[in-house]
Formats: structure tokens, sequence, C-alpha cells
């Protein structure tokens, strides 16, 4: 599993989840985004949708009808019911998830002590490759 620890200080959170997401989709992947934060994911669906007229990212909610076909789904769990390949945790919460290829932990600096947390707690795993990427004056630059 590929472990990525971003960390956004110039991009709102959902323009970074777009980002990915659009990234994930155009390799021919799913993706789970996860949020315990019901406002947060409803923000992030929103700029999903309107990413652009050529870009839009198609979405739904986990447990809705049809939420087994969506591209994107955006939950409270990690059940990647659509068939996800691609986990973004988009609250900055480390949760532990097995079976995807890419784990995306986004967070904000001052989630960064926990961020720290979680990097250190796989190191030695043989199983998980880490990288840590940080926005520069408006560019993501790998850091470790």
């Amino acid at each position: 599993m590929k472990l990525d620890f971003w960390q956004y200080t110039h991009d709102p959170l959902e323009k970074v989840v777009a980002l990915i997401a659009k990234r994930a989709l155009d390799e021919g992947e799913r993706v789970l985004v996860v949020s315990a934060d019901a406002e947060q994911r409803a923000v992030i669906a929103r700029t999903l949708w309107q990413a652009g007229p050529d870009t839009f990212l198609a979405n739904g909610e986990a447990g809705a009808p049809g939420a087994e076909l969506q591209p994107i789904l955006l939950s409270t769990d990690i059940a990647a019911s659509n068939g996800a390949s691609h986990l973004i945790l988009a609250d900055g919460v480390f949760r532990e998830s097995s079976g995807f290829a890419r784990v995306f932990l986004l967070f904000p600096p001052d989630a960064a002590p926990a961020a720290r947390l979680a990097w250190r707690a796989h190191d030695g795993r043989e199983d998980v490759t880490r990288a840590y990427f940080a926005q520069e004056n408006g560019r993501w630059v790998k850091k470790g």
C-alpha cells in the first residue's frame, strides 16, 4: 500500500480532494472519501460536481441509492461499496485501513502532530510505502 501524507496550506481542502480524485479517475481508479463531518462532505461533494463543465467529478454519499456505482463515494466509514482502490482521509484523522492500493491523509498545519504519529506508526512496515507532500507557494513539493 502507498500511504501519502498531504499537508495543505494554500488550497482549501475540497480543492485538494478534487485534485487527487481527478488524478485517480484519470488512471481508471475509484475513490472513497472519508470524513466524519457531514458539512465537510457536503462541501467536497459540491466542489467535485462544480469542478468545471468538462471536468465535473461524479460522486455520491454512501448509503444513497446507487452508491456502489459512484466513481467517488463520500462516507463516514471506511467501507468502499463502490470498489474504490484509493482512500482519501479528508478530515485529517488517520484510520487504519486495508484493501486499498493508495491512502491519502490530508491535514492542515495544526493537525501535523497527529499526522507525525500516524507516520511513525508505520515505521518498519515493508507492506507500506510512505510519502509526505506539502504546499509551497501554491505547488505540491515532496518532502519525504
